[in-house]
This record gives C-alpha cells, sequence and structure tokens, in this order.
C-alpha cells in the first residue's frame, strides 16, 4: 500500500527506488565492490577497520580501490586489528617501496594507523566516536566530533583533507558510506549493521557525483553542487520515502548509475 502523505509522481518514483533498491542491495553486489574487503573478516574492529580505510580510499574506480586496499590488507599481514594495537614505526619500512592510492600516500597510512592504535586504546570500538546525540538528525555534527578527535594530536596535517569536513560543506561521502556498511542491517547481507547504538533512520546518500547526477535526473534534487546541504535536500525526499531505513536508496542511485539507465 502506497503512503497516502506521497503525490503520485511521488508515489510512483518511491515504487521505482523501492524496486532498484530491492534489486541491488543483493549479496551478489559484494563482489565488484570495495565492502568485500571487510566482509573477509568476523572481529568487529577488523571490520571496522578494514571498512575505515577501504572507504577512505574509495575514489576512482573500483578495480583500483580493492587493488589498493588490498595493498594495505597484505602489509597489514591480514591481521588489521592485532597489527594496529601492536603497530611500530618500523612497520612502515615494509611500505616503502609501495604507493598506496593516488593521494593518499605513505605518510597519510602512516598517520591514519598511529591514530587508529590511539583510539582503539581509548575505546573498544569506533562506534562511540559517531554517537548521534538525541537532538541531532543526521551525522552533521557527528562527523565533524569524529574528524576533531581524529586529529587531536595534529590538527595541521596533511592528512586532514582525506577526512572530510562537514562543517566545510563536504558531502562526506566516504564518511557516510563506512557509517552505511556499518550500521545498516537488513537480511540481504551486504551492509554489516554492526553498531547498533546508531540508528540507520539517521543515515544519508553518500553523495558523489554519480549518485548526484541520477538524483538530478529523477528530480530528486536541484542543487547543483555535491556537498551537504545537496545530502540534506535529498534526505527531506528520501525519508519521506522510507523514514526508518533511507540510506537503503543508495543501492537505487548508485545501481541505476553503473546500469546507465538514464545515459542520454
Amino acid at each position: 500500500m502506497k503512503n497516502p502523505g506521497i503525490l503520485p509522481d511521488a508515489a510512483f518514483l518511491k515504487d521505482f527506488l523501492d524496486e532498484k533498491a530491492d534489486l541491488y542491495n543483493h549479496i551478489d553486489f559484494i563482489e565488484n565492490d570495495p565492502i568485500q574487503i571487510p566482509h573477509r573478516f568476523t572481529l568487529k574492529q577488523d571490520i571496522e577497520i578494514t571498512g575505515f580505510l577501504t572507504a577512505t580510499i574509495s575514489w576512482g574506480t573500483r578495480k583500483s580501490i580493492i587493488n589498493d586496499a588490498e595493498k594495505i590488507l597484505s602489509w597489514m599481514g591480514n591481521s588489521p586489528y592485532e597489527f594496529v594495537l601492536n603497530f611500530q614505526e618500523s612497520d612502515m619500512e615494509l611500505f616503502k617501496h609501495l604507493s598506496v592510492h593516488r593521494t593518499f600516500n605513505k605518510e597519510d597510512l602512516n598517520f591514519f594507523i598511529r591514530n587508529l592504535n590511539r583510539l582503539y586504546k581509548e575505546n573498544e570500538s569506533l562506534e562511540n566516536l559517531f554517537i548521534v546525540k538525541k537532538e541531532e538528525v543526521n551525522f552533521y555534527h557527528s562527523f565533524d566530533r569524529f574528524r576533531t578527535e581524529f586529529f587531536k594530536d595534529n590538527q595541521k596535517h596533511r592528512s586532514m583533507k582525506h577526512v572530510s569536513a562537514t562543517y566545510k560543506n563536504s558531502s562526506a561521502k566516504r564518511l557516510m558510506m563506512f557509517l552505511r556498511w556499518m550500521v545498516r542491517k537488513d537480511r540481504k547481507g551486504v551492509d554489516f549493521g554492526l553498531w547498533k547504538n546508531i540508528d540507520q533512520k539517521n543515515l544519508s546518500i553518500p553523495l558523489d557525483v554519480h549518485t548526484g547526477n541520477i538524483s538530478r535526473k529523477l528530480n530528486l534534487i536541484q542543487r547543483k553542487q555535491n556537498d551537504w546541504k545537496t545530502v540534506e535536500e535529498l534526505d527531506m525526499v528520501l525519508r519521506k520515502f522510507d523514514d526508518q531505513d533511507p540510506a537503503k536508496y543508495d543501492f537505487a542511485l548508485f545501481g541505476l548509475g553503473i546500469a546507465k539507465e538514464f545515459e542520454n
């Protein structure tokens, strides 16, 4: 039964997006997507660390992202949590002849691992660093709190560019993708649903050029920029379609882009 609060055209669009979300949110999705990297693990902290690092380098082709994530994973001896807890500067020698991923270089990787080492000595899980407060409806403030804590020891390091700043109006696509992986829970087996203290109703679409373009072709958004204001504009529409799980439509928008259903 259609939601009576949605106009006819919007109801048709909701049905269309629900159908596409169901189509692409499938276990087969994992094989060609960067989410395959954390899916190789069962320990919560291993999943978090590989998910966070993989999401951090998630720009460019999916193949290159997966290849470079595998390179990092191999460097960590395929035991990311153990590696992070026992990390020493000398471990970087194993990576000295390798590049990492585009502008994310060895210095960035070193800095990220050192910060993860500190955070995991202070927290059982990264979930604690992304909690949304009762008066908040999205991750705008949560992401800034995480960014501040992550770079607590050096607020001027070059790696800051690799963790999006929502207070500077970034769409925070990579952080949002990481959160979708960790928070969303359904029976499809793609997202993990590991974090129980964060409600998936607060998730947004990981907005980038592809999901943004599809959203405009569907008239879901009007803004031309792919920034945080556009994330909130898209939220207003998708939360009318499903206010308990709006991020499921990421599968629909991403899948439509991959399938090139809206090419001119």
